[in-house]
């Protein structure tokens, strides 16, 4: 066995044991004072790890977790609960000793035996995502009172003791009792910085910074949770919340709308230098947001049908005229990173593929995947002519200015929203596909039937976001493959189900190093791109924030987060601004 204090994929872990604190916080951050934060919809749980309910944002904030993740590297976990890591030379059981003292709020201590039940409960009850995440690990035991050991199915899953470590640990004996599966508001036990001080339903939570934290002198912590109180404040969108923010109510945003963040932040406290504007880049791979048809439904599952309504979005036009030409198309389920494929496939990548000739699409080995392109006018005739051929290819005609298919029903579904800020782009969409002849309607749900909706495939397209990471691994599995199509509140959320893909998937978590798993992540992009599944959004590869001038922060972001649990407020500056929330807001009271 090799005991570390930390795992990585990619090598040596860049900090040693005994690091004094992460690179990027000032270790000597003042604690105190309260951040006002938003939150959209409503909530009617603290349970966030099943299916049933609306989980309260923030509860991870109650927990800790095995190992801690740094977002200054790629792929590397250090311990946190853990004090130490076992690792077998063969890579088929993992150890995880726990820090003597680590204790839950009520003070008894945390122990091999709560990380043994959290993950057996989770996997048995919770969300289908950990059954997939965790399907390799053939057994987990306390040997002994701090000692956790788990046994693997296969050595070749490199990253599973690594998101062994991520698990939250939750305690046995609150849990006694109850119900897991059941939606709840009971305030829960934990062990992390914070706990819940207090909440109304629905509308406000606020979290206490545990003043006794067992862990607020560790490396992994140090510099960190530096505010007293964090309150989130629910709001029925996000315009009501960019409302709530001018006025003083939320003290930090961050602002994924491009129009807004280009004409709406012109406003008295702005202009006055109280509110502070900024996009802060990052490295973080980007994934794909997109819309992503159902293919549980007949409609979509023709690739000709997918492939005409890709045809048709006139990302250019959008760029220009709703998005302030702030935006990238986004070409790849891999964004923003190493591992997206483009070009034709080479070398190792196409070694894998040649594997699947004959499975896959041909034009995998001839054509670079491309999406179109226009010139921005909105006038896209010629998207339009292309998108007609493939429909009449498929089986559709256009007849009385209808679609419609042999037997004269016509092409008709629902684009379904949470909120009504993309209907601004669901309407142009909308427009478009009509001049196709389709009957295409635009609904927009509150945010719990939205979840509902989505948990049980009741949606012919939606807006969806598949993130990724620079070490994708055991998630492509509830991502893209077919045991998830049927299993309710899956990320499966395009209904993808090919062999191939189930293959790749497998050959993207078994990958032996970094070489490897690029070339296979490459296929698994490139097979899942030429099947036309969804039709590809956009990035951006900074963070828009905008914040109340309240704030201190170290000298530099990590890497591959925003880092605002290293923020903290400035007593000298927090008057300031509460005198101009409250110039600001005189005029509205006269």
């Amino acid at each position: 066995m090799v005991r570390t204090h930390a795992l990585s994929l990619l090598g040596e872990p860049a900090l040693p044991p005994g690091f004094p604190h992460w690179p990027w916080v000032n270790p000597d951050a003042p604690k105190g004072g309260e951040i006002a934060l938003t939150a959209i919809g409503s909530f009617d749980s603290f349970n966030p790890f099943v299916l049933r309910g609306t989980a309260a944002v923030g509860i991870g904030n109650l927990y800790d977790r095995l190992t801690r993740t740094s977002a200054d590297e790629a792929a590397t976990d250090y311990g946190h609960l853990a004090e130490t890591i076992e690792l077998s030379a063969d890579r088929l059981t993992i150890a995880y000793e726990l820090r003597e003292g680590a204790r839950w709020h009520d003070g008894r201590p945390i122990t091999a035996e709560d990380v043994v039940w959290t993950f057996e409960t989770l996997r048995q009850h919770g969300r289908p995502f950990y059954r997939a995440y965790w399907a390799d690990v053939a057994e987990v035991k306390a040997d002994g009172p701090r000692r956790v050991v788990y046994r693997l199915r296969t050595a070749q899953n490199r990253e599973l003791p690594q998101i062994i470590g991520q698990m939250y640990v939750l305690p046995k004996h609150w849990w006694e009792g109850r119900d897991f599966a059941r939606p709840s508001l009971d305030i829960p036990l934990g062990s992390g910085p914070y706990r819940i001080e207090r909440f109304e339903p629905g509308r406000t939570i606020v979290y206490r910074r545990v003043e006794d934290y067992w862990a607020r002198d560790l490396n992994t912590m140090r510099g960190t949770a530096n505010w007293d109180r964090i309150r989130y404040e629910y709001f029925r969108d996000n315009t009501v919340a960019l409302e709530a923010f001018k006025a003083g109510q939320i003290d930090f945003r961050t602002e994924n709308v491009a129009k807004d963040w280009a004409t709406a932040y012109d406003f008295p406290a702005a202009r006055r230098g109280l509110v502070r504007l900024e996009e802060i880049r990052h490295e973080i791979p980007t994934g794909m947001q997109c819309f992503a048809v159902n293919l549980r439904r007949p409609l979509f599952r023709d690739a000709r049908v997918r492939r005409a309504l890709i045809e048709v979005f006139d990302f250019e036009w959008m760029n220009a005229n709703l998005f302030y030409g702030a935006y990238t198309r986004t070409t790849s389920y891999f964004s923003n990173s190493e591992l997206a494929s483009s070009g034709l496939p080479e070398g190792r990548e196409r070694e894998i593929l040649e594997g699947f000739r004959g499975r896959i699409p041909e034009e995998v080995f001839t054509e670079e995947y491309r999406l179109p392109v226009t010139d921005g006018s909105g006038s896209n005739r010629d998207a339009l002519r292309r998108a007609l051929r493939l429909l009449r290819e498929a089986g559709w005609t256009v007849r009385d200015r209808r679609l419609v298919n042999a037997e004269g029903r016509p092409f008709e579904f629902e684009i379904l929203l949470s909120s009504p800020s993309f209907e601004r782009v669901a309407l142009p969409y909308r427009e478009w596909l009509e001049r196709l002849g389709m009957s295409v309607q635009v609904r927009t749900v509150d945010p719990a039937q939205y979840q509902k909706r989505i948990e049980s495939f009741d949606y012919d397209m939606t807006v969806e976001v598949i993130p990724q990471s620079l070490s994708p691994g055991n998630e492509q599995r509830d991502f893209f493959t077919c045991a998830k199509v049927e299993e309710p509140g899956s990320r499966n959320v395009a209904g993808i189900c090919d062999p191939v893909i189930d293959e790749l998937v497998e050959l993207v978590i078994a990958a032996p190093d970094r070489a490897e798993l690029v070339a296979r992540t490459r296929a698994l992009d490139r097979v899942l791109l030429w099947h036309n599944f969804v039709v590809p959004h956009w990035h951006i590869q900074s963070f828009r924030v905008a914040y109340w001038d309240k704030f201190g922060r170290p000298p530099r972001n990590p890497r591959y987060d925003l880092g605002l649990d290293s923020w903290w407020v400035e007593r000298g500056r927090e008057g300031a601004v509460e005198e101009g929330r409250r110039a600001a807001a005189e005029p509205q009271r006269r």
